[in-house]
């Protein structure tokens, strides 16, 4: 998922003692007017003399597809989907009990899971058996987790 997860930070060397002092301004060259407009002109002339660029369209037929099938028909076989939605209610369980360590490893690939419909409504789901359950109150780790999955699957 994510091969090093300690951010790599620059490390920018200090200016020796006494640089502010030193003259460090190099002069800027001289531009060559008549080259200037010479390069002007020859790019003028080469755009003006070539012709347009188009592309023709090309007519053909698309073959047809396998059929759109749904996701709710095809139950759980698509996409590995009851392990995705065995990831989401983990991911909420471990959200509710205060276990965040196990939250941080599994709410990326929770949340990559939300991109299925399936996941979607396996969230709702889940959110509202916990409200049902406890009367959840949250706290502000909690929450946020709640509010990055709802973020997603919105999206």
């Amino acid at each position: 998922e994510n091969p090093n997860p300690h951010i790599a930070f620059q490390k920018v060397p200090r200016p020796t003692e006494g640089s502010h002092l030193r003259v460090h301004i190099l002069p800027f060259p001289w531009i060559n007017e008549c080259r200037v407009q010479e390069l002007l002109q020859e790019g003028l002339t080469r755009s003006q003399g070539a012709p347009p660029a188009t592309r023709g369209d090309k007519k053909c037929v698309v073959p047809a597809g396998p059929p759109v099938v749904s996701i709710m028909e095809k139950g759980s076989t698509v996409f590995n989907s009851a392990q995705r939605l065995e990831v989401v209610r983990n991911c909420i369980s471990f959200i509710f009990e205060n276990k965040f360590l196990e939250t941080e490893k599994t709410l990326p690939a929770a949340l990559r899971a939300l991109k299925g419909k399936a996941a979607r409504q396996c969230l709702t789901q889940e959110l509202g058996l916990h409200v049902k359950q406890n009367r959840a109150i949250l706290d502000h780790q909690q929450f946020d987790y709640i509010v990055r999955m709802m973020n997603c699957a919105l999206q």
